[in-house]
């Protein structure tokens, strides 16, 4: 039964970019297998269910294999299944940080008569 460190299996898996930012996700407590937090060096076997806190998603995932070096993204599905409920992708809409000043795509530059609208607005003038 083949089994592999966490931190190697999430980097390989592409859940992180590097493979020390897999480890410091571990060191901090966002990785947990069987609702225990998990130490980097922790091996994965295929049939383990794993969840990993991503900024404002808590994805889930469970093992099918383990790579043997980190796999390209069409290869992804063979490795890991996604078992993430789409309400935590709706998560990250909803708490979307839109700019208060934000225009209209394709109006172009504010004019004066714009700016100093803002400027009043923003109590500058």
């Amino acid at each position: 039964m083949a089994a592999e460190r966490i931190d190697k299996w999430l980097w390989a898996v592409r859940l992180f970019k590097t493979r020390a930012l897999a480890t410091d996700a571990c060191k901090a407590g966002s990785v947990e297998i069987g609702g225990h937090a998990v130490k980097p060096s922790r091996d994965v076997h295929a049939g383990e269910t794993i969840h990993v806190k991503q900024g404002l998603i808590l994805r889930t995932l469970r093992v099918v294999d383990i790579p043997r070096s980190r796999v390209g993204a069409k290869l992804v599905a063979t490795y890991c299944e996604d078992l993430t409920p789409p309400s935590e992708f709706e998560k990250v809409k909803e708490q979307r940080v839109q700019q208060t000043l934000a225009r209209a795509k394709g109006s172009g530059r504010p004019t004066k008569r714009d700016r100093r609208a803002l400027d009043r607005l923003l109590g500058q003038m």
